[in-house]
């Protein structure tokens, strides 16, 4: 795991890790074809203070990654977005709806883009802002 010095305390972090599915996503004539969508692998992380013994950790208090996995699921039926960055900040409200949530990293990957390289794609890592 990288080092996250700016959050103080003990954290957990729960992730999502290679999850495939598709989009209707790009801004290429050729991505925005209505009969091939395009292929993604995303990985979300969520961090939250450790407020005791992971042994008391219970249904009340988990990170549940459900809620992103659910909203992944509804991707492929998704009219077509031309930004990869509008589903990352789309997957970071989803995570922040959880109010232990302090922070998350969301990365979107295009493996099939360009075929010298193994993919393309954004990553962003978010603080919860005061009030978010």
């Amino acid at each position: 795991m990288e080092s996250a010095p700016f959050l103080s305390g003990s954290h957990i972090r729960v992730m999502l890790r290679d999850i495939v599915t598709e989009a209707h996503v790009g801004l290429h004539p050729w991505e925005q074809h209505p009969e091939r969508p395009t292929r993604l692998v995303v990985n979300v992380e969520m961090f939250a203070p450790l407020t005791g013994p992971l042994t008391a950790e219970s249904e009340g208090t988990i990170l549940d990654y459900d809620p992103v996995r659910a909203a992944l699921k509804s991707w492929p039926t998704r009219p077509h977005t031309r930004l990869l960055e509008t589903l990352v900040h789309e997957l970071v409200t989803v995570c922040f709806r959880n109010p232990r949530v302090t922070a998350c990293r969301v990365s979107i990957m295009k493996p099939d883009i360009f075929n010298e390289a193994a993919g393309a794609g954004v990553e962003v890592f978010k603080i919860r802002e005061p009030g978010e």
